[in-house]
């Protein structure tokens, strides 16, 4: 059944809000998923906080063009839908790369990053980044490991010096 204006007016309004609200979308052709493996996309994606659309590619273009977005027309010539992420940038192209590397129908597109268009090599460039919390534990780790570096040249010179006193005081003994 077709949607009416209003209806359709809904739907631009809540594209809107998700781009918006969005750190990082990526858009997938889904031609081939089958119902089951969109909803076992979804609910990977609703894991990490990214919500999944499909959605008509008119529509889509309108939201897009009211927060001034352009992106490839190329693009918007085929079944699409959109992937938006909320809490992390990179969660969104590492979950969609993720579920695409086991279902080869679902094809990247391109993607949305601080509200700027990127292609497809630069959303596969998202995915490969580590994770959030790698990255931290790298940088605490690159922080650390001068700070155990230096405890252990501390800890050598006092080794050293008590095995010079060790000796000093066998030769003493020896001696007497």
């Amino acid at each position: 059944m077709a949607k009416t204006r209003k209806e359709k007016e809904g739907i631009v309004l809540k594209l809107n809000e998700q781009l918006g609200s969005a750190k990082s979308a990526v858009f997938v052709n889904y031609k081939g998923l089958t119902v089951s493996e969109t909803e076992e996309l979804r609910d990977e994606l609703r894991k990490n906080n990214v919500s999944f659309a499909v959605t008509k590619n008119k529509l889509f273009n309108i939201a897009l063009k009211d927060k001034g977005i352009a992106i490839e027309k190329e693009i918007m010539n085929q079944p699409m839908a959109v992937a938006f992420g909320t809490s992390d940038e990179i969660a969104t192209a590492r979950g969609i790369n993720d579920f695409a590397k086991t279902h080869e129908s679902l094809e990247i597109l391109g993607g949305l990053y601080q509200n700027e268009y990127i292609a497809k090599d630069r959303v596969l460039a998202l995915a490969n980044l580590p994770s959030r919390e790698e990255l931290y534990a790298k940088v605490v780790g690159s922080l650390a490991a001068p700070m155990s570096g230096m405890v252990n040249v501390l800890f050598g010179n006092l080794r050293g010096l008590v095995s010079v006193l060790a000796l000093y005081k066998d030769q003493k003994s020896s001696s007497s």
